[in-house]
């Protein structure tokens, strides 16, 4: 079992930065792909960005590209979303999720996710 936890959301003007964190814990994330999605309100739940375990490769959307980075630390179990440039459209709880093997971009390829913490760009 992994269990995942989330900290770093708040609220920011647009064009503002803000950072998360991902932390595991329950055993080791070796060979776990970790990913961030986001749900916004009404709508459904869309990826953001994934890194494998080996923490060299890093995938994103398209609507983040250029402004969002996501980096892991195995050592500490915890991985990272810094987010800059933020406009009102990135308004959403942005969760954490992890799965046994490579990135994928869909939420039923995950089977661990965290509670999520809430993000919230004002215009």
């Amino acid at each position: 079992q992994v269990q995942l936890v989330e900290s770093g959301g708040g609220s920011v003007q647009a064009g503002g930065s803000l950072a998360l964190s991902c932390t595991a814990s329950g055993r080791t994330v070796s060979g776990y792909t970790m990913a961030w999605f986001r749900q916004g309100p009404g709508k459904d739940r869309e990826f953001v960005a994934a890194v494998a375990w080996f923490g060299d490769l890093a995938n994103y959307a398209d609507s983040v590209q250029g402004r969002f980075t996501a980096s892991r630390d195995n050592a500490k179990k915890t991985m990272y979303l810094q987010m800059n440039n933020l406009k009102s459209e990135d308004t959403a709880i942005y969760i954490c999720a992890a799965r046994l093997g490579d990135y994928k971009d869909t939420p039923s390829g995950y089977g661990y996710w965290g509670q999520g913490t809430q993000v919230t760009v004002s215009s």
